[in-house]
């Protein structure tokens, strides 16, 4: 299926790795040009040469050293993406997530550093490339996809703060797919469960380190919770969000899509 996503250009945030890494690579994959962003850059020089490797011929990748906490590097990312490839068509925003941790475990300063992390960076971002996006108008379009996680639909224990602070993402996305419809800007949520990433690892090894438990045994747990029976791989995520970017997804707006194997039981979820 051809996604229709040639030329279009997309940022893509916290991209170095993981999650952001692999839409990036989805997103280069269907020939758009694809700014990817890290405030690591050993960690955004061997993701942007990997990349290069394995993407296609011609593919159009620019890197920014920014740190997505800060306002001032969000500016000067969507500024240096515009001066690169002259427009933007699709925002996907994304960060590590808060750190766990249980209620009595978290301080105030926790607390703090959970909204710079998990909600500030998505509410720049936005304002700062929404001029950009609705010049999309006249190409068919804007695009915000928000990473968020499962966690906004089912509560995990042990993480508190994406639990807290990630659904008010949702309600901003939710207001703003009303709100932007009339520039032709759609706005999406996808909602990764469990997947093969550091920061998963990381879930495990604290888990494991609590339980007392071998990180073995703690991931295997995990897996035989999803219906499916695994954790996923990063691009069975990537490739969700590609199609939700691309026109082929033109009429949906407004949505929060789980790709998790079945693990969020609810109705609606």
């Amino acid at each position: 299926m051809d996604l229709q996503l040639d030329g279009k250009v997309a940022i893509v945030a916290a991209s170095s790795r993981g999650l952001g890494l692999a839409c990036a690579r989805a997103l280069l994959g269907e020939r758009a040009n694809v700014v990817i962003c890290s405030r690591r850059p050993d960690q955004l020089a061997r993701a942007a040469q990997e990349l290069r490797r394995t993407g296609p011929e011609g593919a159009g990748l620019h890197t920014v050293n920014v740190d997505v906490t800060r306002a001032e590097d969000i500016t000067r990312l969507v500024s240096a993406s515009i001066a690169r490839f002259g427009k933007l068509d699709i925002l996907i925003t994304n960060a590590g997530g808060p750190a766990p941790g249980s209620f009595a475990d978290l301080t105030e300063a926790d607390w703090q550093s959970g909204f710079d992390s998990t909600l500030w960076p998505v509410i720049r971002l936005i304002r700062t490339s929404l001029p950009a996006l609705q010049e999309a108008k006249e190409r068919g379009g804007g695009c915000i996809l928000n990473i968020v996680s499962t966690t906004v639909k089912q509560p995990v224990d042990g993480l508190l703060l994406s639990n807290a602070i990630r659904p008010a993402v949702i309600g901003l996305a939710r207001s703003l797919s009303r709100e932007f419809a009339k520039d032709g800007i759609r706005v999406n949520n996808v909602c990764p469960g469990s997947f093969d990433t550091d920061r998963m690892r990381n879930v495990y090894t604290r888990r494991a380190t609590t339980l007392h438990k071998p990180l073995e045994d703690v991931a295997k747990e995990d897996a035989e919770r999803i219906p499916l029976g695994r954790i996923g791989n990063p691009m069975e995520l990537a490739n969700v969000v590609a199609f939700l970017a691309s026109p082929c997804a033109s009429y949906v707006t407004g949505q929060t899509i789980s790709v998790d194997g079945g693990l969020v039981n609810t109705m609606f979820g």
